[in-house]
């Protein structure tokens, strides 16, 4: 195990070639919420801050948590060789399409169908281990049914009902965009 204050370019390099990652939220007195990311949302801005692209799904817990807590890790894993897990532990911000720094941010990302945030992560600590006790698996492709549901359902009556939450599932209050993104 290894700790760094910060991304390097064997780093980015890393993240650049996985096509998953995993998010991980906690505030006091909630469940922990773990959740699987693809679909080529995830972006490294400087060699201290990322950040990824939430589409609207089943929930918003993310956004919860990091309004209440802050905190939160990131985890990339090779399926292939070398093995490796690569954690980024940090404190992150919701940018909603209504707020100020939302288009400089989207900028980075090609912005897919039902986008409805996305969160910036200040990195305090980047850790690398071993990852052999990990899988070989191989990529196949993407799945394109959340992409081809928002499509279908693009209109913004309903984006908003499908993206707007009013508390996650522990009853922490969310934010959420006034606008469907551009």
């Amino acid at each position: 195990m290894e700790f760094f204050p910060a991304l390097n370019p064997d780093h980015r390099a890393f993240i650049a070639k996985q096509p998953v990652f995993f998010v991980a939220t906690a505030a006091e007195g909630t469940r922990i919420n773990l959740s699987p990311k693809g679909m080529d949302s995830f972006r490294v801005l400087d060699d201290r801050t990322v950040a990824y692209l939430d589409v609207a799904g089943s929930g918003n817990e993310t956004n919860a948590h990091l309004i209440a807590d802050g905190r939160i890790t990131i985890m990339f894993c090779a399926f292939d060789n070398p093995a490796l897990i690569f954690r980024l532990y940090g404190h992150g911000t919701p940018v909603l399409p209504q707020d100020a720094e939302w288009d400089d941010l989207a900028a980075c990302f090609t912005l897919l169908p039902g986008t409805r945030q996305i969160f910036r992560i200040a990195i305090d600590q980047v850790q690398t281990s071993c990852g052999w006790g990990v899988p070989y698996m191989a990529f196949e492709r993407e799945r394109t049914t959340l992409s081809r549901y928002h499509q279908t359902h693009a209109d913004e009556a309903r984006f908003a009902k499908y993206a707007v939450r009013t508390t996650s599932i522990d009853g922490l209050p969310v934010r959420n965009p006034t606008v469907a993104p551009a």
